[in-house]
């Protein structure tokens, strides 16, 4: 099994490059969506958060206000710091689960926003970033995702400086380009990811 953490910066396309990947064969564990599973209503995470940030983060029907939430945590780092030591642990014990299900010569592919962030390069054989300018980014929260510009840069502001990404990657895939590209750069990634899979090494 080949271990692949897939980063980027919020509006940087990981999305795309992991529909890519799953579409060549990779098996994907998704760390948003894995997010969003382990504080679903009932759950220990979700009391959690609401014992830390009060009821008033939940919806009229008892599920998470994310928009509500993220307005909160993104303007403090404390408070994100809090909500990251709830939610992480969780996300972590459930990748973990499903990476352990996956067949012996698969190549996982770990999609985790926050990589550079919580220093988590070292737990996977390499780091694949996902690339592309700041003013890309800016572009596609606001253009495409409807944010405002404050409410981008501060998303964008929480996170790790691109330089601070780009230094933990063995792969970088640039997404300043036209989807054609890309698909041809995941394609080339692929291989190589195969190849290194089947050698049972990272490098």
């Amino acid at each position: 099994m080949l271990k692949v953490g897939l980063t980027g910066g919020i509006g940087a396309g990981k999305s795309e490059v992991s529909r890519l990947l799953v579409g060549h064969g990779a098996v994907l564990i998704d760390a948003d969506r894995i997010a969003r599973e382990v504080v679903e209503p009932g759950t220990p995470g979700l009391t959690a958060v609401v014992e830390a940030f009060g009821p008033g983060v939940l919806a009229a029907d008892g599920t998470l206000d994310r928009p509500k939430l993220g307005s909160i945590v993104f303007a403090d780092p404390d408070r994100l710091a809090l909500l990251n030591s709830i939610v992480h642990p969780l996300v972590g014990a459930r990748s973990r689960e499903l990476e352990n299900s996956a067949a012996d010569d698969a190549v996982v592919i770990n999609d985790v926003p926050l990589l550079a962030e919580n220093g988590l390069a070292p737990f996977y054989d390499l780091v694949i970033v996902v690339d592309v300018a700041p003013d890309t980014q800016l572009d596609r929260l606001t253009r495409l995702r409807g944010m405002t510009e404050d409410d981008a840069r501060a998303r964008m502001a929480a996170q790790a400086t691109r330089e601070k990404r780009l230094e933990i990657a063995d792969i970088v895939i640039d997404n300043d380009v036209p989807l054609d590209q890309l698909e041809q750069q995941v394609a080339t990634v692929w291989t190589d990811l195969v190849r290194r899979a089947r050698e049972g090494r990272p490098d």
